[in-house]
């Protein structure tokens, strides 16, 4: 569809009808203990990105992204995890440009945060990105205890992202489903991927 933005991985775009509307908030939830790092990467590749870290320092980020053997773009990389994480965060907001990703790996520190100035952050986080025509994505871990904001960050993005990573005999299961998308029917069925060099789809087929 005219006027989406691309994921950075060609099946989403597909599976989502062109990509993502400009202007949304994405939540990527997934384990811990997962190649969803991958997701945010290969976005840098798409547009001019800000990748805001809050727990891995900005170098270690810079490392992993020049590591990383798909196609990755040069984000600029800051580090909001110390003093007052969603002030700092927050006045990167106002300097992002027009068109550009916003990442904010991982948004479990922010979520942690007073309830009403959260919900004051993602509003305005949501204002931004519709005026400047951007992608922000906040890349959350899905644990037995979740943030405390986490139900606020769920309804307020526009598309959900839920990746369900497995051990299923000898191998590791990546099925990515998109419960939530805002004023469209998301996909009924998960997808199957393949988290290795690149994110791609898993075309084996299932043997009962």
């Amino acid at each position: 569809m005219a006027g989406r933005l691309s994921t950075g991985v060609s099946v989403l775009d597909r599976q989502l009808d062109g990509g993502i509307p400009p202007g949304s908030i994405v939540l990527l939830a997934a384990d811990p203990a997962s190649q969803s790092e991958l997701f945010l990467y290969e976005l840098t590749a798409v547009r001019a990105s800000l990748y805001l870290t809050t727990i891995r320092s900005d170098q270690a980020v810079k490392d992993a992204v020049d590591r990383a053997p798909g196609h990755v773009g040069d984000p600029t990389v800051r580090d909001v995890g110390g003093n007052a994480p969603l002030d700092t965060a927050h006045r990167f907001i106002r300097d992002l440009p027009e068109g550009a990703n916003m990442i904010v790996d991982v948004v479990d520190v922010l979520e942690e945060t007073d309830p009403a100035r959260y919900r004051q952050f993602l509003n305005e986080l949501q204002t931004h990105m519709v005026n400047t025509g951007g992608l922000a994505v906040l890349h959350g871990m899905k644990s037995d205890g979740e943030p405390r904001n986490r139900r606020y960050t769920k309804h307020m993005a526009d598309v959900v992202f839920d990746l369900h990573t497995k051990i299923k005999g000898s191998e590791i299961e990546n099925r990515l489903a998109v419960p939530k998308f805002r004023g469209v029917q998301p996909p009924e069925e998960t997808i199957k991927l393949r988290l290795g060099e690149r994110v791609t789809v898993d075309t084996s087929r299932d043997i009962a």
